[in-house]
């Protein structure tokens, strides 16, 4: 168990242990109890009796969602008769078994696996304060405390510590709301909980992507009219069956911003390939944000441009096919155009009003055109299914190779490596 050193080790085996071989009263008091403990009490009961077995814990939902404790734990305890006070926001912790006490850290497992025979995070009472903890919190044992006091002065001193009266008995009522809680909102896994945090601190998946800012992508289909007058080399290959509204590298196209986010993603997001995606360090995610944030501040610069100009080159587009074909259509001209003209010989007025109102059934206005431009930004941690993928740590080196991801990975391997009671 623990040496007399007035630093030691416990954890719940280690109480358990200590309540097993104890012909004394029981006193437990922590934010939780675990299924160890508990059986332990259960056995310890059948021996000396419930009502010299006292638990004092946070029975609360949140508790048992940080680990501190288990609901069937309780259930264990109230089947074996011993009553399990609540007293609501409980942190510290102590047990007294076996004529001994011990005051300890509570381990929430939720962050960390119960300590190591290494780690010492109890320190053993004096037998004065073993006498107060029990005399205030647990009345069969204070009876039996003033029974075998030395002297009448110590009788007085033990009648003369007030009694806890900070809790309520854990009844039938408030173990159903909890365990209905717990029902509809399981508590995490927790060593899975652990695992996923170990890699929690380093890095964090990221999504990029510009909305609403391609306006160069936009086509328009030119009228089959138009399109039997021939010719398709010119305007630097915007002329085919279909147009491009605006120049792909004009002022108004999204190029340079897409550009310049793709050099963010290659600097600052590198892939970890198919199937996983893009992650950023979290050491690099301010230095990432300010780079976002410069890249919005010219997104939204962008965006005042194109409601003031797109108009015009909309316009301008136009006039260049309506220049690019009206030759042809006085070379040629179509039924169509010659059925509109009086002398049956098309002017080059009327050829290019007759252009004009093809393309203008085809053609959009800015308006329509014109969305919200942003820049969606989306970050992920790491899942536990992610770390279990096959490559992922190798994964992991490709894309940050500066980094001692094993070191890392070998923290992962001892979390997941932890599934049994700490000794």
């Amino acid at each position: 168990m623990c040496s007399d050193s007035f630093f030691c080790h416990m954890s719940s085996k280690r109480i358990a242990q200590l309540i097993q071989r104890s012909r004394s009263p029981i006193c437990y008091s922590a934010p939780g109890v675990q299924p160890v403990v508990a059986k332990a009490m259960e056995k310890a009961a059948k021996t000396i009796g419930p009502d010299l077995i006292t638990v004092w814990i946070d029975f609360d939902e949140r508790v048992m969602r940080m680990g501190y404790g288990d609901i069937n734990a309780v259930e264990t305890l109230k089947n074996a008769g011993i009553i399990v006070r609540h007293a609501a926001g409980l942190r510290s912790a102590f047990i007294i078994a076996d004529g001994q006490g011990y005051a300890f850290t509570p381990t929430p497992l939720y962050l960390e696996a119960e300590p190591g025979k290494d780690i010492r995070n109890a320190l053993r009472l004096t037998q004065d304060q073993i006498i107060e903890a029990l005399s205030r919190l647990a009345p069969g044992a204070r009876d039996i405390a003033v029974a075998m006091a030395q002297d009448e002065a110590e009788k007085l001193k033990i009648l003369s510590l007030p009694e806890e009266s900070d809790f309520s008995p854990v009844d039938a009522q408030m173990f159903d709301q909890v365990d209905q809680g717990l029902k509809e909102a399981p508590p995490a896994k927790f060593d899975v909980a652990r695992q996923v945090r170990v890699f929690e601190p380093y890095l964090q998946y990221v999504e990029l992507s510009l909305t609403g800012a391609a306006i160069q992508r936009q086509r328009v289909a030119i009228p089959p009219q138009i399109q039997k007058l021939g010719g398709t080399r010119d305007l630097e290959g915007r002329l085919k069956t279909t147009f491009e509204l605006i120049e792909k590298r004009g002022k108004l196209s999204s190029k340079p911003l897409e550009d310049e986010l793709n050099q963010i993603r290659k600097d600052l997001t590198p892939s970890l390939g198919k199937g996983y995606g893009r992650a950023v360090l979290k050491g690099a995610k301010e230095h990432l944000q300010k780079r976002l944030e410069q890249l919005e501040d010219k997104l939204s610069n962008h965006q005042d441009m194109i409601q003031k100009e797109l108009q015009k080159e909309i316009d301008q587009s136009k006039r260049q096919v309506v220049d690019y074909y009206i030759k042809r259509a006085l070379d040629t001209p179509p039924d169509v155009l010659i059925g509109q003209s009086l002398s049956g010989r098309p002017t080059k007025e009327d050829a290019a009003c007759w252009l004009k109102s093809e393309l203008d059934k085809v053609f959009p206005v800015a308006e329509s055109l014109i969305r919200k431009m942003s820049l969606q930004v989306s970050y992920k941690d790491v899942t536990y299914e992610t770390l279990n993928q096959e490559n992922f740590l190798e994964a992991v080196k490709s894309a940050f190779p500066r980094i001692d991801w094993d070191r890392t990975y070998n923290e992962y391997k001892a979390a997941k490596e932890t599934g049994g009671e700490a000794a």
